[in-house]
Order: structure tokens, then sequence, then C-alpha cells
């Protein structure tokens, strides 16, 4: 009965491990940053919401209200420069956001209060 039990744990220890380096791999082939931690991305997402709500001139609720408002999100390939992938946010507004998978950086927006933080195209 013992021996029942480790064979069956052994298989779970192995299946995790295999799920977890697959997971791994293909992250790493669809562009993904694998460095960035929670609290980064959370700490960009509160930096983009000050400044929308400063901007915008409304103190409108919290950094997690701002956070519930992402409809979807994607990694595409940037076909415009030609290599690299972006990261694209949609929101329920209607508006998009698009960071660098890379830097972070945001890149393009659909909002105006965002378009002086955009790279110059010159």
């Amino acid at each position: 009965m013992k021996s029942f039990i480790l064979v069956i744990l052994a298989i779970i220890a192995v299946v995790v491990v295999a799920g977890g380096a697959t997971a791994f791999h293909v992250m790493s082939e669809a562009g993904i940053d694998n460095s960035n931690s929670i609290g980064d991305i959370m700490d960009k997402v509160s930096n983009v919401a000050s400044s929308e709500s400063s901007s915008s001139g409304s103190s409108g609720g919290s950094v997690m209200d701002k956070v519930g408002d992402i409809v979807s999100e994607e990694v595409k390939f940037n076909a415009q420069n030609g290599e690299g992938y972006y990261r694209e946010v949609t929101y329920k507004d209607g508006g998009f956001r698009q960071y660098d998978t890379e830097t972070g950086d945001l890149i393009g927006s659909s909002y105006d209060s965002d378009q002086d933080k955009l790279p110059s195209m010159e």
C-alpha cells in the first residue's frame, strides 16, 4: 500500500514539473517576459492609473477599479517594426494601450491623455 502511494506521488511530481517546464517554454515562445513579477505589473498599472486620473482631473476609482476595466490582454507580433512583440490591453470603454514586452514601456495608446508619454516618431 505504501509503495502504491509513493508511485502516485512520484507521478504527480513528474506531471507538475513537466507542466511547469512546458508553460515556461510556451511563454518564452510567445515573447512573454518571464522576469516580470506581479508587483512590477501592479506598479505600472498604478502609474498609468494615477497619471490618467491626474490628467483628466477626476479623482475616480482605485487602481483595482482600473484593473477591473480591462476587457482583454494579448501579446502580438510588432509587424510595423518587423520584429519583437507588444502587449495590447483593451478596456471597457473601447480604448487600448500597447506596451513593449521587453521593457514594459508604453508604445501606443488610443487615449489623448497618453499621447505625451509615447515615444517620439521622429
